[in-house]
């Protein structure tokens, strides 16, 4: 076993602060952005994009963890790297064809209206 990265102790609780506490903020404003904008057919790049920043920061986090595990870090290290990585990538790509459709239903509602106001 290499020597740990970090402290385990103090490393989860920053990892807790930093990463639990502002990046839960910030994926649930940005959830909340996407319940707003997705059903009035707004900003379909700038929300997909995101997500997919999501899922690659996920992806990433995920590799440093597994890393981390097969390296032989105790675990306060890789899990929190493990845990964020899995939970960011899988619930933001699960979310991402859900959002997808609600564009394409803001958008059949759209064409729709405007068939019927022009005819």
């Amino acid at each position: 076993m290499d020597a740990p990265w970090f402290d385990p102790n103090t490393f989860g609780a920053w990892f807790g602060a930093i990463v639990g506490g502002g990046g839960g903020t910030l994926c649930g404003l940005w959830g909340a952005l996407c319940g707003f904008l997705c059903p009035r057919g707004k900003g379909r790049k700038v929300i997909l994009g995101g997500m997919f920043v999501f899922v690659v920061l996920g992806l990433i986090l995920g590799g440093v963890g597994l890393y981390a595990f097969f390296s032989g870090q105790p675990y306060g290290i890789w899990y929190p790297f493990l845990l964020t990585g899995f939970v960011l990538a899988v619930v933001n790509g699960v979310l991402i064809p859900v959002i997808r459709k609600n564009y394409e239903q803001a958008e059949n509602r759209r064409i729709a209206a405007e068939s019927i106001r022009v005819g």
